[in-house]
């Protein structure tokens, strides 16, 4: 049975695992291996993960983990970027895992704590091309709204977010 809960310390690692094994596994196919790994070495290390476990800042929520015997299935997290505006930052399973509900259930998790801190809007950036996670956000009312140039790009990378929205 699948339980999500806020992260704790002895998370970090399956976190980690989590969003790198994810993160590769979205975007082997449409970018390249430099940027993958520059942005996992960036977002996913086990003293970032830890402190964005204990230090809440404005804007983050904390990590939540979806647990199955106590291992982490899936991560994911999000914040407030306004009064009434919530933004999910990160929603990665086990790439072995996708379509049993758990980024559902995560997505669901982060939503619940957004509209109690007053949100009435959503927003996700996903990356142009990816093939898993903009149909997942499409099937739960997301509509795209604009695209930007994505985080992390170098010079010569032009990768591009799509930034999605939806009414809570």
């Amino acid at each position: 049975m699948i339980t999500i809960q806020k992260a704790e310390p002895e998370h970090v690692e399956g976190i980690a695992k989590v969003c790198s094994d994810g993160y590769r596994a979205t975007y082997q196919e449409t970018h390249t291996q430099e940027y993958i790994e520059r942005i996992i070495s960036e977002f996913y290390n086990h003293e970032r993960i830890l402190k964005e476990i204990f230090e809440r800042q404005p804007g983050w929520n904390g990590w939540f983990v979806a647990l199955e015997e106590g291992i982490v299935v899936g991560a994911g997290g999000g914040g407030m970027t306004g009064p009434a505006t919530g933004e999910v930052f990160v929603l990665y399973l086990d790439p072995q895992r996708r379509n049993e509900g758990i980024g559902t259930k995560l997505l669901a998790t982060i939503t619940e704590e957004q509209i109690r801190q007053g949100a009435n809007e959503q927003w996700v950036s996903v990356s142009k091309g990816n093939d898993k996670g903009i149909p997942f956000y499409e099937a739960r009312g997301f509509v795209k709204d604009s695209e930007k140039s994505s985080y992390g790009n170098s010079e010569g990378e032009d990768y591009t977010s799509l930034r999605y929205r939806r009414v809570l």
